[in-house]
């Protein structure tokens, strides 16, 4: 057993009979009243988020887990396989349980954490950023810059990014994997 005072982001703890990940947290202390941690919750089952407000000091059940390095495989629809680096097994994970399956690219590393009572995998851990090649992107128009203007592009897992003007078809760019977001053009 846990308290809201051991809540962090990634943190996976039982509540209204699922298993469900922390992905965002606020402890608040209001002038009056008493103290309380407002929470946004991820079900490692069906992917559904919900907002939550835990008093201060309520115990909370937490999920034993542990976490594998596995190498990302392959995927055919909705069900992505990967592969223990350690031991070479292979599991397989559904599209719902993977937070940014769009910016995964084949052979990438990733952490699953993988419930330690049943052997269940619960979540996929990206890594913070992934550096992808843009495929396609329409050319920038000079004299467009006055603002920081962005265009969309396709990067070779089929994703799309927003991205500033000065990026052209085949450059490689770094996307922050939270948020899905431009973070800079890699030099070669």
């Amino acid at each position: 057993m846990a308290t809201t005072s051991d809540i962090r982001n990634g943190l996976c703890i039982r509540y209204n009979n699922d298993i469900y990940k922390i992905v965002e947290f606020l402890h608040v202390k209001p002038g009056k009243g008493p103290a309380f941690v407002r929470t946004k919750l991820k079900s490692v089952t069906n992917g559904k988020v919900v907002d939550n407000t835990f008093p201060a000091g309520r115990k909370i059940d937490d999920v034993r887990v542990e976490t594998h390095k596995f190498q990302y495989l392959y995927n055919d629809g909705d069900t992505y396989h990967f592969m223990n680096e350690q031991d070479y097994s292979q599991i397989q994970l559904q599209k719902n349980a993977l937070d940014t399956p769009e910016l995964m690219k084949e052979g990438e590393v990733v952490t699953i954490i993988i419930n330690s009572e049943d052997d269940m995998p619960l979540s996929v851990e990206m890594p913070q950023s992934v550096i992808l090649e843009v495929t396609h992107t329409e050319p920038g128009v000079k004299g467009n810059t006055a603002t920081n203007a962005t265009k969309p592009a396709t990067v070779e897992t089929g994703a799309s990014v927003n991205v500033p003007l000065f990026i052209n078809e085949g450059d490689k760019i770094k996307i922050e994997t939270t948020k899905g977001t431009y973070q800079e053009r890699i030099k070669e």
